[in-house]
Formats: structure tokens, C-alpha cells, sequence
């Protein structure tokens, strides 16, 4: 296929999945009035992303891509996860976190002003050795993981940019944090990274890219992990 052809294809996979009946629950479905979001649809990747942001933090699909195109010269694809997690666990609207955000704080700052433990941003990995750009972080996991007080903890923003994506990821698409570790060490970015994995998924059930296999969520709508 003519290399300039395939995102277009892709994009129109996307949005024919996620506008077919029956597939997908929940706020995340796209109505045939309100598709034009402002992303171009020969982007499949990026639409990917936000729809299973959509699906994993149980919004619709139309707020990510809102708040994304309104903050688009302010932040990155990759900040949405931290965005709707922290908002999340705080229990307020995105938008709250974005203001906090924009006024100079770091993702660190944020979630102490909200009293949430570094915890949240963690996903449970069975590696031994853990190299960057994850090291770091996990040591103090691996020293403060169930405690309450988590002591003088130092997280950067990009530390927790690549542990929140690390997270959403792994579990969005329902595979170990440690592929994805892998993939991120290599250099990546999290949008392609995700883009390979459902890639691939898809090529193995037959499926369209951003399919889902249908479980039970554990975690419960809305709910803190």
C-alpha cells in the first residue's frame, strides 16, 4: 500500500470502528454529527491514543480531543493521561488539574495539593532490574509501595509522564508493563508505542485497530484504583 495512503486508511478504520454499533460501550462512542473534532482523520495514531484514553478513564471521547486541541501549544499528547488521572483520583474535572498545570506547578505539586500518594502513578512490574528511564522511580516504589507516607519522594515531570503512560498503556491494552518498558527505554514515544501494540493486536485477531476484547472492569467506574 502507497505509504502515504496508510494513516489516511487507518484514521477511517478508527472512526468506522468507533461509530459502529455494538462495539463500543460506554461515553466513548463518536455520533455520526459530531466526528469533524478538530484532528485530522489522516492521523490514525493520535486518534487511537485519545480513544483509549477515552476508554480508560471512562469519558467521552469528545472531551480528550477537546482539551486537546484547546491546549494544543501548552501540552503534550502524553500529558492527557496524567491529566485524567490525577483528576480522577482527585475526584474533580480535568480542567481543574489543567488550570493548576498551566499556573506552574509540577505534576508532583499537583497531586500533593490534591493529598494523593506518588502511589497512584505506579503500575505493579515483576522485573528485577529496572533500568532508566524508570530506575529511578521504581526504587522508591520498591522501598515505599503500600505505606501511607511515601517520605521525601523527588519525581519529575518526566518521570511521571513515563510512569502514568507506562501504566495507562500497559492496562488499556491489557499486556505487561515490562513490554512497554522495553519499547520506551528504546526511545519511543508513548503515542507510537501504543500504536504498535494495538497494531499488533488487531493483525492477531483479524480485527480493526482499537478493537477491545470484552471484560468485566475491576476497577469500577470512576473509582479510585
Amino acid at each position: 500500500m502507497n505509504r502515504h495512503l496508510k494513516p489516511i486508511l487507518w484514521g477511517w478504520l478508527l472512526i468506522t470502528f468507533f461509530l459502529t454499533p455494538g462495539f463500543w460501550p460506554g461515553p466513548a462512542r463518536l455520533s455520526a454529527q459530531n466526528v469533524n473534532l478538530g484532528v485530522s482523520l489522516a492521523d490514525g495514531k493520535l486518534l487511537g491514543f485519545y480513544f483509549s484514553i477515552s476508554k480508560y478513564f471512562n469519558v467521552p471521547s469528545e472531551t480528550v480531543i477537546d482539551l486537546r486541541n484547546r491546549y494544543r501549544q501548552r501540552l503534550a499528547d502524553e500529558d492527557l493521561p496524567v491529566i485524567f488521572l490525577i483528576a480522577r483520583q482527585a475526584r474533580v474535572e480535568p480542567a481543574v488539574v489543567i488550570n493548576l498545570r498551566l499556573g506552574g506547578l509540577s505534576w508532583l505539586d499537583i497531586s500533593i495539593h490534591f493529598g494523593l500518594s506518588p502511589e497512584i502513578f505506579f503500575a505493579p512490574v515483576g522485573m528485577t532490574r529496572i533500568g532508566p528511564p524508570y530506575g529511578q522511580a521504581y526504587g522508591y516504589y520498591r522501598k515505599y509501595h503500600g505505606q501511607k507516607n511515601w517520605g521525601k519522594v523527588v519525581l519529575s515531570d518526566d518521570d511521571i509522564v513515563n510512569l502514568v503512560n507506562l501504566k495507562f498503556i500497559s492496562e488499556v491494552n491489557e499486556i505487561g508493563p515490562e513490554r512497554v518498558m522495553k519499547m520506551r527505554a528504546s526511545g519511543q514515544r508513548f503515542v507510537d508505542i501504543h500504536d504498535t501494540i494495538q497494531m499488533e493486536k488487531a493483525k492477531g485477531r483479524g480485527g480493526q485497530p482499537g478493537e477491545q476484547k470484552s471484560k468485566p472492569d475491576k476497577r469500577g467506574k470512576g473509582k479510585n484504583k
